[in-house]
């Protein structure tokens, strides 16, 4: 997705650019927030960094060779961060590039919807980062039952992807799907398997070689934990 929205590798650059910046728009929100900043000026300020990102082209400086992409753009926010004075021009900014359409509700809603306060903004970063991303496989996964007709199943099985051993209700579940509990544990079962695939699926398409899969899995569980 970086490549594309460098345009080395795709005609649609600006939609690459959309759904890039649509995926880091919570995390780096979080962050400015988490420095002291209003939900008016985060929103101003995250919204004039994506601007600058996209008028200077910084993005031509990711190089997947010198790291995770989600850490050159925290160091970028933080360089712009550091040299931003003039706040009152927020919305002026952004002058001869394309609108970019980001949810600032949403954000705002993520970041106050949790009792984070007492997390360092970079580990609030990465936490919100996770968090996005964990909650595009619940996305995938859910759109992926509706698809099968089973989204009631997924619905009322979903608890069982947080639950520990013993404090699954089978017999409960058996009885408002009109199943057997045998039948329930297979659905739990099959629903926490894709579950993993996805997830890995998700976090594999975050990083350039295979062998990194495993290390960004334990970022992603640490920051999440």
């Amino acid at each position: 997705m970086v490549l594309a929205a460098q345009g080395r590798s795709s005609r649609d650059e600006f939609a690459s650019l959309e759904a890039l910046c649509g995926q880091y728009w919570p995390p780096l929100y979080a962050y400015v927030r988490h420095r002291g900043h209003s939900a008016h000026d985060a929103q101003d300020l995250t919204q004039a960094f994506f601007a600058r990102l996209l008028e200077k082209e910084w993005l031509t400086a990711a190089d997947q060779e010198r790291g995770r992409f989600r850490t050159f753009l925290l160091v970028a926010l933080k360089h712009f961060l550091s040299n931003e004075r003039d706040r009152a021009q927020a919305q002026k900014r952004g002058g001869g590039t394309e609108v970019i359409s980001l949810d600032a509700d949403e954000a705002e809603g993520l970041y106050a919807g949790r009792d984070l306060a007492t997390l360092p903004a970079e580990s609030l970063f990465e936490r919100r980062w996770a968090l996005t991303l964990l909650e595009t496989v619940m996305q995938r996964l859910r759109a992926e039952y509706e698809a099968m007709g089973k989204l009631a199943e997924h619905d009322l099985l979903k608890p069982s992807l947080t639950a520990e051993r013993g404090e699954i209700p089978y017999d409960e579940w058996a009885a408002t799907l009109g199943m057997e509990p045998a039948s329930v544990r297979s659905s739990v079962h099959r629903l926490r398997k894709r579950f993993r695939e996805m997830f890995r699926e998700e976090i594999a398409s975050t990083v350039a070689n295979p062998a990194d899969v495993d290390d960004e899995m334990r970022a992603v569980i640490a920051a999440l934990s």
